[in-house]
Parts: structure tokens; sequence; C-alpha cells
């Protein structure tokens, strides 16, 4: 059926999810269900109770949250994947890490979860969706962690090859601040010997005269 000019809710399809959403966006845009299901179906209120219609479409909408949900499991890491990696360096290590906690639509699948959870919710679609409240919570905080542990692994990516380089310059010039300190004792060394033996010749010379003069 379609809407006449003056009526700005326009066409409801007669069945499939499209229909669904569109009676649940109506209710929650304030047009109003009963005013709804009245003008655009040919149903009272009482004819859509009676035909569980909502009903199904409340159930229709919690089976769409719980499989967002468990999509949004599945893609995350599996524990084994970044608990188990084989690298020949550290940075073979983190870059491997940094794949392994790649949460691929993870957060797209959630965000689905959480847009039909909130228009179930405003629509009074769920007896009780405590239980789909705590899922999205507990699965945002995972989600969370493991995107910031991934881009940790990103970080040190970057900067374990920036380090090594600094730290191999810093011992490259202890090294040669070494070599330096040996040169100067041995210079030094050398001259203290000088030192000596011309105070020995100069004493042998001493003794010579006084030996003279007597």
């Amino acid at each position: 059926m379609t809407s006449d000019d003056s009526d700005p809710i326009g066409t409801i399809p007669k069945t499939g999810r499209e229909r669904r959403n569109r009676l649940f966006s109506l209710s929650l845009s304030g047009a109003g269900l009963n005013h709804v299901l009245t003008n655009h179906t040919g149903m009272s209120q009482s004819t859509f109770e009676d035909d569980d219609l909502f009903d199904e479409a409340a159930a229709d909408v919690r089976s769409d949250v719980e499989a967002d949900l468990a999509a949004a499991r599945d893609a995350l890491p599996a524990s084994d994947a970044i608990w188990m990696v084989e690298a020949d360096n550290t940075l073979g290590v983190l870059n491997a890490l940094g794949q392994a906690l790649d949460t691929g639509d993870a957060a797209e699948r959630l965000r689905d979860a959480k847009k039909w959870y909130a228009m179930g919710e405003r629509a009074d679609a769920f007896d009780d969706a405590d239980d789909l409240a705590d899922q999205i919570e507990e699965l945002e905080a995972v989600l969370e962690d493991v995107e910031t542990a991934h881009d940790h692994a990103n970080e040190l990516s970057s900067t374990v090859p920036e380090l090594r380089g600094a730290l191999d310059d810093a011992s490259e010039a202890a090294d040669a601040d070494d070599a330096d300190g040996t040169d100067d004792a041995d210079g030094a060394g050398e001259s203290g010997d000088a030192d000596d033996a011309d105070a020995t010749d100069a004493s042998s010379e001493t003794d010579e005269t006084g030996e003279a003069a007597e």
C-alpha cells in the first residue's frame, strides 16, 4: 500500500527483514506503532498482537544480536596464535604477534550487534535483555584489550630496530673511548719511564763527580 502525499511514513513491506526493520524504525521515530499498523498494514493493534508479529520481530532482532556477537567472537584471534609464535629474533616475534592480534571484522560485527540491541531496547522489544547487554560489554572489553596489544606490538616493531641501532652506536662510541684511554695510558707510561731513566743517569753522574773529588 502506498501512502498519500500528506503521510511521511511511506510503504511498509509485507514480509521479511525489511518489514521488521521498517516497523522498528517507525516505532522509534515517534510515528507511533499503532498508527503505522492501522494506516499502513490494514491491521489494528489488537490484530497485530493476536498475530504475534511484534513478538516474532523481537525474536528476530534478538537472533540478529546473538548472531553478530558470535561472528565478532569468531573474528577475534585464537589464544594459541598470540601465545605460540616462531621467529628468529625479537623483531620476528613482534611482527608475528602483530599479525596474530589482527581482529578482522570483529569491531564491525560488534557494532552491528550494538545497533540491533539498541533498536530492540528502544522499541521495548525484549522481555529480558540483560544477558545481551552483559555479552556486549564483555566483548567490548576483550576487543579493546586486543586492539591495544596490537598497537603496542606494532609500535615495538618500529621501536626495536631503532633502539638496536642506537645501542650499537653507543657501544661503538664506548669502545672508541676505551681505545683512546689505553693510548693515553701507554703514552703516560712511556713518558714516566723516560723520566726515570733521566733521573737515574743524573744520579750516576753525581756519584761519579763525588768520587772524583775525593
